[in-house]
């Protein structure tokens, strides 16, 4: 836990684990499968790794397309964008 995309990365990958745990407990059958939460998990490393290597572009851009797919795809607030 060096840098900034360390944080960054962690943080977001913490939160996917929370969001995980906390719809596999709840009473009815969950929407989404843990193949859901892969994509963003490996996103999350990839832009650790790009920006540890000297890419703050594309890390921000790797980190902006993570949060737009948990956004969008995972809901996490129940937020609805659309029918």
């Amino acid at each position: 836990m060096e840098t900034v995309y360390d944080w960054i990365t962690v943080a977001i990958f913490g939160g996917l684990v929370v969001l995980f745990l906390h719809r596999s407990v709840q009473p009815e059958e969950p929407q989404d499968t843990i193949l859901h939460y892969l994509p963003p998990a490996v996103g999350c490393a990839v832009a650790n790794y790009v920006g540890n290597e000297g890419y703050g572009l594309y890390s921000f851009l790797i980190v902006l397309v993570v949060v737009a797919y948990v956004v969008l795809v995972l809901k996490p607030f129940g937020i609805k964008f659309w029918r």
